[in-house]
């Protein structure tokens, strides 16, 4: 049983890295409407904790829910649900700007041109949707990847550093968009080292050490 209002619930997470146990009884809950964001030193497990969280990654010991059901239990509709955001950007180089949110994106759901550019301009790019992923910044390769969540329709994202290779409007329109997010009703969890969101009233805060 989850805790009340709960959509996601991690229970007493243990992980290995080598011979150093870097999770130890890790466990938390998120509610519709919140962002819960991971803190801590480098080397300290964010980056497995949410691995673990999205199932791509096995934990020693510990369980995963959502809406009431192991991930494992729940893996389709867990993973129509969720969207990952990692460290890297999964771009294909030699796709323009568009044609990665067409894969990425349309693997979901049927997407028209319309929708792909409102997304494009929401996160300050559209002139580069001809562009191929490799003559992009490394700024505006983050924000395509941010482009990516818009068009997803996951009700939880899970976005390991978002504000990686932004600048601090970047960072801006992370905050915003995930404050958009969780006012629909979404959810969102993230690991960062940086200024997140901080002072917000959506922000619940998980510190690992």
């Amino acid at each position: 049983m989850l805790p009340d209002g709960a959509l996601l619930e991690a229970r007493e997470i243990n992980a290995w890295r080598g011979d150093r146990h870097i999770l130890r009884d890790v466990s938390f809950s998120v509610r519709s409407g919140e962002f819960l964001k991971i803190t801590g030193p480098n080397g300290v497990g964010k980056t497995t904790l949410l691995r673990v969280v999205c199932g791509l990654l096995p934990a020693e010991s510990g369980s995963v829910a959502w809406r009431g059901k192991t991930i494992l239990g729940a893996s389709e509709e867990f993973h129509t649900d969720m969207v990952y955001l990692g460290h890297l950007n999964s771009l294909k180089a030699d796709l323009t700007a568009r044609e990665s949110l067409r894969f990425l994106a349309g693997l979901r759901q049927a997407l028209g041109p319309s929708d792909i550019d409102g997304a494009l301009d929401r996160v300050g790019i559209l002139s580069r949707g001809d562009l191929p992923a490799r003559s992009l910044s490394a700024g505006q390769k983050r924000r395509l990847a941010l482009a990516r969540l818009l068009l997803s329709g996951a009700v939880l994202w899970i976005l390991d550093e978002p504000v990686t290779n932004l600048d601090t409007a970047g960072v801006d329109l992370v905050e915003e968009l995930v404050r958009e997010h969780v006012g629909r009703g979404g959810l969102a969890l993230a690991a960062a080292h940086q200024r997140l969101l901080d002072g917000d009233p959506i922000l619940r805060r998980l510190e690992l050490s």
